[in-house]
C-alpha cells in the first residue's frame, strides 16, 4: 500500500543513510523499523554491503558511493555537482507539492 508521510528532513536523511549502509531498500528498512516500533515482528538481520558494492562506509559512518572510472561526475567541478544536486532536490520538492517545475 502506498502512503505519503510528512517527516522531518533530518529523520529521512538518517534513514536513507542507514538503508545505504545496510545495503537495503528504503521501503524495506522503513517497514522493519515500523514493525520494530509496533513490536509486531523481530528485526530482520542484514548483511553489510559486499566488497564488490559501489558503496563504502567511511570511518565516521557516512556512506561513500564510488563511481566508475569513466563517470562524468569524476570530471565535474564540485560547484557544478552541488548545483545539479540542488536542482534535483528543488524539482523533487515541486513534484511532491503537486507543482510543475
Amino acid at each position: 500500500m502506498k502512503t505519503t508521510l510528512d517527516l522531518p528532513d533530518e529523520l529521512i536523511r538518517e534513514v536513507k543513510i542507514r538503508a545505504v549502509m545496510q545495503g537495503r531498500t528504503l521501503k524495506d528498512l522503513i517497514a522493519d523499523l515500523l514493525r520494530q516500533g509496533l513490536n509486531a515482528a523481530p528485526p530482520t538481520r542484514f548483511n553489510a554491503p559486499s566488497t564488490s558494492s559501489m558503496v563504502d562506509i567511511a570511518d565516521n559512518g557516512v556512506p561513500l558511493i564510488r563511481c566508475r572510472p569513466d563517470a562524468a561526475a569524476r570530471f565535474a567541478r564540485i560547484e557544478d555537482l552541488l548545483a545539479l544536486e540542488q536542482q534535483a532536490h528543488s524539482e523533487e520538492d515541486m513534484r511532491h507539492a503537486g507543482l510543475s517545475s
